[in-house]
């Protein structure tokens, strides 16, 4: 198994609430409650650690409530090396109801100044130096937080990218669009993410593969696109394959992206097949929506819902013409 690293510039800790549906204004009463350390890159560690990997995480916490991060850490067993900055960090609220629909409210984060920037910098450096310590692979995985711009971001990529890591990065928005410029090695956004950098709507299958395929062209090696219930679109090198989960209740689909882009990134690291890839990793993001938090290997039906996950390749991938299909 490979040792990854996680970085995680605005963590949170996730209050997730169920209930049956949500009216503004009024009293709500709730189904489930749960507070969660978390932040897309520590969901993705989760995810890492339950399929074997030995994993880092990194990125910036508020020194005055780490407790649940520390707590968290220890029973996952990952090595903590997040830098600790004054004051907190954020709180944000994920309001599911039972007809699927999610309401985030988010906090802005607490401020990353340049000495802090340049400490991550300096500690990156360091672990990368160290031929014991430097990851097979390191996932960016969030928003920014306030002080940490999006052109700072494409330049971390950058320079990751040129001490030859691969970088596999999870964002949206403006920073989104400067991550792809700086050419990572994955990239993982939904269709509406995809939408804003692709210039319009992805209300289609062929729309969504299209705009995957532009992604490929313009460096990114392996481009990965979720669409809820319809489905997975990966295109690489190995070709354009697609997925579709099998239907399940939805009880909450925080997580869901982030176990995607973990179980992909173990497939890919650990050689397997480009089918066995994509349907571990949509299968197991498939799961996660049954249930707030990550997708669990080891839940008692999971070889069912592998099964249930269709695979199949599109055709390959005309690595000379931007947007083709050979």
């Amino acid at each position: 198994m490979a040792r990854i690293l996680t970085l995680t510039l605005n963590p949170a800790l996730d209050l997730a609430i169920r209930l049956d549906r949500l009216t503004p204004g009024e009293v709500n009463r709730t189904r489930e409650t749960h507070l969660e350390a978390a932040g897309k890159g520590v969901n993705v560690a989760r995810v890492l650690v339950a399929l074997g990997h030995q994993v880092t995480v990194s990125g910036f916490l508020g020194a005055d409530n780490d407790g649940p991060f520390l707590r968290a850490f220890e029973a996952l067993g990952v090595d903590d090396a997040f830098l600790r900055v004054p004051g907190e960090t954020r709180i944000n609220a994920k309001l599911a109801e039972a007809d699927g629909r999610v309401t985030d409210i988010n906090g802005p984060g607490a401020t990353i100044d340049a000495a802090a920037w340049q400490r991550l910098l300096d500690w990156l450096d360091a672990r990368l130096a160290n031929p014991e310590r430097r990851p097979a692979a390191v996932v960016i995985a969030g928003s920014l937080p306030p002080g940490v711009s999006p052109a700072g971001l494409a330049e971390l990529i950058a320079h990751l990218r040129g001490e030859g890591l691969p970088v596999w990065v999870d964002t949206s928005g403006t920073a989104l669009g400067h991550a792809i410029a700086a050419r990572p090695t994955a990239v993982k956004p939904n269709e509406h993410e995809l939408a804003e950098w692709a210039g319009g709507p992805l209300d289609s299958p062929a729309a969504r593969l299209q705009a995957a395929l532009r992604l490929y062209a313009v460096g990114v090696e392996e481009a990965l696109l979720s669409a809820g219930p319809e489905g997975v679109l990966w295109v690489s090198g190995r070709g354009a394959w697609q997925a579709v989960p099998p239907r399940l209740e939805v009880a909450s689909t925080v997580g869901a992206g982030d176990t995607l882009l973990a179980a992909l990134l173990h497939g890919v690291v650990e050689g397997h097949t480009p089918e066995q890839t994509l349907r571990l990793a949509t299968a197991l993001s498939a799961e996660a929506v049954r249930h707030v938090g990550v997708g669990n290997p080891r839940a008692s039906d999971f070889p069912y819902l592998q099964q249930q996950t269709r695979v199949r390749r599109l055709n390959d991938v005309d690595t000379h013409a931007e947007g083709a299909i050979a």
